[in-house]
């Protein structure tokens, strides 16, 4: 139950965030924000998930984003940003800037969310990276994968759609993603329900790998950001 709370405090403070009101305008970038990325280069990571069903299958993403924010001590900066419909915290690791991105929209329209804040940052796909639920894999597994299809999954589809992005990364433009296994159903006709069903008691045990994949994903940022081509 310890793992259940820890992944629920991943996404309990999405509720009460302005969900479901009327959004702004998502034109021009204001000054300060083009200010910031003249200033330090910017990497994301989304955590893709329904807003308003926390602690779900389908919200894995944001439910280790919960984790990142805590790992690096900014899980009080949420800021909302209507301008990118969705919550935005900051945060620095070595030498990245990082934009710690939580979408407002729906999991099938939320490439928007994410598209919206790469022209804020100026970011490019390669620059994005994305974490969310993988029924093609076993419960509790990780994987980071560079580009790659959908697979079935409407975020992924939905940012890969909005930020042009190439699922092969010979051709550029190809967004990292860590996949966390959810398991699949028996049965193909159950799959809705279940990526949005609640982990049941007897698979707590599995879920600890979870809370570790912000491991894998700062090893990630760091590795970017010590390449030569990031350097100033």
């Amino acid at each position: 139950m310890a793992v259940a709370a820890a992944i629920g405090r991943g996404l309990d403070d999405v509720r009460g965030r302005g969900l479901g009101h009327e959004l702004g305008p998502h034109g021009a970038v204001c000054p300060l924000a083009r200010r910031a990325v003249v200033e330090s280069g910017h990497e994301s990571v989304a955590g893709l998930g329904n807003p308003g069903l926390p602690g779900t299958r389908h919200s894995v993403g944001m439910a280790v984003l919960g984790q990142l924010v805590r790992r690096l001590r900014v899980a009080e900066s949420w800021a909302r940003d209507r301008r990118c419909a969705a919550d935005l915290a900051m945060a620095s690791l070595g030498d990245a800037q990082l934009a710690l991105l939580r979408p407002w929209r729906l999991m099938n329209v939320n490439g928007r969310s994410v598209a919206w804040a790469t022209e804020l940052f100026g970011l490019t796909a390669e620059e994005v990276c994305l974490v969310h639920d993988e029924l093609h894999k076993p419960l509790g597994k990780l994987a980071l994968k560079l580009g790659g299809s959908a697979r079935g999954h409407s975020g992924v589809r939905s940012c890969i759609s909005c930020l042009d992005s190439n699922m092969s990364p010979a051709l550029g433009r190809a967004m990292p993603r860590l996949r966390v296994g959810i398991g699949r159903p028996t049965h193909p006709d159950t799959v809705q329900s279940y990526v949005l069903s609640y982990f049941a008691p007897a698979e707590q045990e599995l879920l600890p790998p979870l809370l570790s994949a912000t491991d894998l994903l700062l090893d990630h940022i760091r590795e970017r950001s010590q390449r030569p081509s990031s350097s100033p």
